[in-house]
């Protein structure tokens, strides 16, 4: 599975992580288990990926997968933040908007 463009979506989940930084810094400060969770879940995407490029066939697509489902249990942790006040969505928007773009392009991969 290691390819140029695998390599590619490693470097975009990496992306995620720093620009999900300080909104998981903001929701650490209300609530730890949250922000807890938050990060968990962002780290989980980055490791699936890159798991994924050292596995074979239906392993690869079961990282992938593990790695999208993250991807969605971020997304939610920070909506959730969003829904108790912890920031507001326009400060949200650019981490947001990057997980959709690369959860495109991973369910991309799973469906080949």
């Amino acid at each position: 599975m290691h390819n140029p463009q695998s390599t590619s979506i490693l470097e975009h989940a990496l992306q995620i992580a720093t620009l999900s930084r300080s909104l998981v810094e903001a929701i650490q400060r209300k609530d730890r288990d949250l922000a807890s969770q938050v990060r968990r879940a962002v780290s989980s995407i980055a490791l699936n990926l890159a798991e994924s490029q050292g596995n074979a066939g239906g392993n690869s697509r079961v990282r992938l997968e593990t790695a999208l489902g993250s991807l969605y249990e971020a997304q939610a942790g920070i909506r959730l933040a969003i829904a108790w006040g912890y920031f507001s969505q326009s400060t949200a928007n650019e981490p947001l908007e990057s997980m959709n773009c690369l959860g495109g392009r991973v369910y991309g991969l799973i469906r080949r």
